[in-house]
């Protein structure tokens, strides 16, 4: 059964081709034919009813009033840098600061190691990037992640955080292989001075049969934790090898809330050589991942209670009727990723959705923001009385005492725009979040489109992340164009 159109690249010579979005036997297939090459069928999502449930929540947004590029008649993805047709700005940019690595990990989207050169940009070059993301309208980029390669192995890391901070960019990640962290305790401290919000963490697994850098790992949240710098586990997830595991990794985040603060799992993205047979034999969707999660945590984290990204879309248009100012509006195509968050008690985890009926607060807020929407200081007010009220009304079914408290503090965050409440709640809150990045096998360029994680380029673009680690490529016209001669490690 057809249930929409799309275009997709043939994953044989990559040529753009139309497709099709089919439900067969309650999964979801990505279907296209290339003159040339044939027939590709690839899976899409496993699960059909929840591929639905997410389709609800699409929300597609205004794009970049002051793009880098201008379409060509050639189209997407040909012309990314971005270009007036992209309907997403930039929630997170990443800046690939060297394709150096201390690792040779088999799935790695750089590939650093095969490339046979160096590509690492001037540190006024970065700064160019960082002033290019605080001029993108009608709004900023809030955060960015510096990327590599390993971004640990150039040494005037701390002196590109502190200018980050310095521009404006509120949220300063580092996505690491956390060896240098680990190996020098005072590194982690060094960071944090520099103005670092969040350590990404490359951790696979809590064995050493799924996680060969296990100890390592142990070492650098150990050294994070004595500072109190935040960190995000990101494993790479690919069936067969360690998705026995997702259930344990969540555990081992909850043990050491005090320092870890989400975990965000990335299904295995099937770039550089992988065969077809590696692809059917280790992809895993975001449905399949959410059922191991349920599995593997007794129930206690159900597959229903994931939402898609867009579903926080209400909240920014609330914020941004109150304010009167455009805020950053989480308009990601709604099949690109999931989210929940539980709370670690000592009771141990419990799910916001056994704290509140997210529905019915999604629904309450977007009245909020409707009624706010219609002008007046008096009634905007009131409406936010009124529609804090509404919110107690989303906790009718709650099974936890603390409901009430957790709703007072959105409350207070709403009415009186005092967001520091938050921050204490947050801090016992686990973000348990997954986003499957695109290949050559499942490429959806509506998906491109709305695409709002992007990688910044010392030539003043912005490229969404898909085409830069997939499809086009980007990733290495990039990293050859601005090369230099290799250097000793």
């Amino acid at each position: 059964m057809l249930i929409k159109k799309t275009r997709s690249l043939c994953p044989t010579c990559g040529r753009v081709l139309d497709a099709d979005i089919v439900e067969e036997e309650g999964k979801v297939w990505l279907v296209r034919t290339c003159p040339e090459h044939g027939t590709y069928r690839a899976l899409y999502w496993s699960d059909a009813e929840m591929y639905r449930r997410f389709d609800a929540y699409e929300r597609i947004g205004e794009g970049v009033s002051n793009p880098q590029k201008i379409a060509s008649p050639a189209g997407c993805p040909n012309d990314c840098g971005v270009c007036q047709n992209h309907r997403s700005t930039t929630l997170l940019a990443n800046i690939d600061l060297t394709n150096r690595c201390n690792l040779n990990c088999d799935f790695c989207f750089a590939n650093a190691r095969a490339c046979g050169y160096v590509y690492e940009p001037t540190f006024d070059q970065i700064v160019g990037m960082l002033r290019m993301l605080r001029e993108e309208k009608p709004v900023p980029v809030p955060a960015v992640q510096f990327s590599g390669g390993e971004p640990t192995m150039r040494d005037d890391l701390p002196e590109l955080i502190r200018k980050a901070k310095e521009l404006g960019l509120s949220q300063v990640q580092v996505a690491t292989n956390g060896i240098r962290i680990a190996q020098e305790p005072d590194y982690a401290r060094q960071l944090k001075e520099a103005g670092l919000s969040t350590v990404y963490l490359h951790f696979d697994g809590v064995t050493r049969e799924t996680n060969s850098k296990l100890a390592s790992d142990r070492r650098a949240i150990e050294n994070c934790e004595k500072i109190g710098m935040g960190v995000v586990l990101v494993p790479t997830v690919i069936k067969g090898r360690n998705d026995h595991e997702v259930g344990a990794i969540i555990r081992y985040a909850a043990e050491h809330i005090k320092t870890i603060r989400g975990v965000n799992f990335q299904p295995v993205s099937f770039t550089g050589a992988a065969s077809e047979d590696d692809v059917r034999k280790e992809r895993i969707t975001i449905p399949e991942l959410a059922e191991r999660i349920e599995e593997q945590t007794d129930g206690v984290i159900k597959k229903d209670y994931f939402y898609p990204v867009p579903c926080v879309v209400p909240i920014s248009e609330l914020v941004e009727a109150y304010t009167g100012k455009p805020q950053v509006t989480f308009t990601t195509h709604q099949h690109c990723g999931a989210a929940t968050y539980v709370f670690v008690t000592e009771e141990g985890m419990v799910p916001v959705n056994k704290m509140i009926d997210v529905d019915a607060f999604f629904e309450s807020v977007e009245k909020m923001g409707v009624k706010l929407a219609k002008g007046g200081s008096l009634n905007k007010y009131m409406t936010l009385v009124e529609g804090v009220k509404d919110l107690y009304g989303s906790t009718r079914k709650a099974e936890q005492k603390n409901t009430g408290e957790f709703i007072k503090l959105i409350g207070k965050a709403l009415v009186m725009q005092n967001f520091e409440a938050l921050r204490e709640f947050h801090w016992n809150a686990l973000f348990i979040g997954t986003m499957h990045f695109m290949d050559k096998y499942n490429y959806d360029l509506s998906r491109v489109q709305r695409c709002c994680i992007h990688y910044a380029t010392p030539d003043g673009r912005l490229v969404p992340f898909c085409t830069y680690n997939s499809g086009p490529v980007y990733r290495e016209q990039v990293w050859k164009a601005f090369a230099q001669p290799q250097k000793d490690e």
